[in-house]
Parts: structure tokens; C-alpha cells; sequence
């Protein structure tokens, strides 16, 4: 064995995973999962250490509602933060620095506790080389920290695309059900790598079977020299399986 090969083998490890759920709303039938007194995030974060914040999809957030939220949760917590709507479906990332300017100064108040903005796009968008690289370099022009891409047009998940986000520190997210196969596995940038698990068969209803689970468990366990952190959120939250499901996946994984 070289010396390189030795090396490059010693430094394979297992990345900081962190799994969690999109949203914190507990059900009345999951108190018993995030027991104690508290808001439904600090009983939530008393159990996960991720969380994705859904709602700023839809709506704005005050500062203050970011920065109350960042006092709830304990060192070593982090929020994924989802993109406006306004954003990815309404501007379709074209001619909106100024709405991304408006999101960042919010988001920005959750100080230490932001792990990850997250951009899921319309099935609609194809990949346009010129508007999403802009797009992707303003965003880097005023944000250094992870990014991940949900895109959902085939067009993005070609080699080239996955080099343009690269260039560009964009991870692009790796999601369950898979509109197509490369959409099963994390792309661009390897860094950081995200898993958005939405429930199947039915999309944000039904529970995943153990295999299922076990296979994912693997994925999440696997070594590497490039990936410094994973996540795992599960999105199969209409039913109430998303906490049950996740809290499964952790302890196949210890």
C-alpha cells in the first residue's frame, strides 16, 4: 500500500449526521416521545438536534420570532431554513436579490443555531445555466454557509449542472420519492450532504418500512473523505410519522 493510498484511506471517517423532522408540532399522541414542560421546539430539540423550518416557505418570519427561537435550543442545535416561495416558485430565481436580501437579514438572527438554507424548486424549472448560476452566485455573495438544492425537473440532474453547483459550494439534496433515479443521491457539492425523505408510498403520509430505514441507515453511516456533515429529515409528517420514523433511523445508527 502507498503511502498516498494509506493516507487517503486513514482519512475516511463518518461524517456529524444530525437527523431530524420538518417541523417541530407535536401530536398529542407524541408527547410521550418529547416528554416535559416547555414550548413543542424546546421539548422537540430536548430529543433531535435538526430541525427544517417549512413555514418561512410560505410566509415570512419576524427577526424576533428567528432570534426566539434560537434561545430554545440547546448548544449544538440546527435549524434547516426553507426558501420563500416568493423566491423559487414566484421569481423562479430570476430578478429577486432583493427578496433574498429581505430573507437573509431574518434568518440571520438565528446567529450560531443556522445550519442550512434550503431551496426546493417547482417540478416546472428547468435548469437555465444563465439565471441559476446567478442566482446561486448572488446567494454566495451574501451567505458562506451550507446550501442545499432540491430541484425536481430532470434537466438538473445532469453532470454538467452538478459542476456548476459544485463550482459554488451547492449541495444538491437527495430525496425520497425520486422524480428520477439520480435524484435518489446527494449532488453538487459533497460537503455537505442532505437527505429529504417525504414518505412512500404515499408522499407525506406513510411511514417507511425497517428496510427501507436500514438502508438508509447505511447511507447515513458511510465513510467518506469528502463529506463533512449529513443530514436526514423526514417530510412524512401528515400522518405523525415523521418523529417515529426518525427516532427509528437514530437508533439504528446509535
Amino acid at each position: 500500500m502507498s503511502q498516498e493510498t494509506g493516507s487517503a484511506q486513514a482519512a475516511r471517517r463518518i461524517p456529524t449526521l444530525r437527523i431530524g423532522c420538518a417541523g417541530w408540532s407535536l401530536r398529542n399522541e407524541q408527547a410521550v416521545l418529547a416528554p416535559g414542560d416547555g414550548t413543542h421546539l424546546e421539548r422537540y430539540a430536548r430529543v433531535f438536534d435538526a430541525v427544517e423550518i417549512n413555514s418561512s416557505f410560505y410566509r415570512p418570519h419576524r427577526p424576533q420570532t428567528y432570534a426566539r427561537w434560537a434561545q430554545s435550543v440547546p448548544e449544538g442545535f440546527r435549524f434547516a431554513v426553507k426558501m420563500p416561495k416568493a423566491i423559487s416558485h414566484g421569481k423562479r430565481l430570476r430578478d429577486c436579490v432583493g427578496e433574498l436580501d429581505v430573507f437573509l437579514a431574518q434568518v440571520r438572527e438565528l446567529g450560531a443555531t443556522l445550519g442550512v438554507l434550503l431551496l426546493q424548486l417547482p417540478p416546472s424549472l428547468a435548469f437555465e445555466r444563465r439565471s441559476a448560476c446567478a442566482f446561486f452566485d448572488a446567494l454566495r455573495a451574501r451567505h458562506a454557509g451550507p446550501v442545499a438544492c432540491e430541484p425536481r425537473h430532470a434537466s438538473w440532474f445532469v453532470a454538467g449542472v452538478d459542476a456548476d453547483l459544485r463550482e459554488r459550494g451547492i449541495s444538491r439534496a437527495a430525496a425520497d420519492p425520486a422524480r428520477v433515479s439520480r435524484a435518489a443521491v446527494p449532488g453538487g457539492d459533497h460537503a455537505f450532504e442532505y437527505l429529504r425523505l417525504h414518505g412512500s408510498p404515499r408522499v407525506y403520509y406513510d411511514a417507511y418500512a425497517d428496510e427501507t430505514l436500514h438502508r438508509v441507515a447505511r447511507r447515513m453511516a458511510r465513510e467518506s473523505v469528502d463529506v463533512h456533515e449529513r443530514w436526514c429529515i423526514f417530510d412524512n409528517t401528515a400522518a405523525g410519522h415523521a418523529m417515529t420514523d426518525a427516532l427509528a433511523l437514530r437508533a439504528r445508527l446509535g
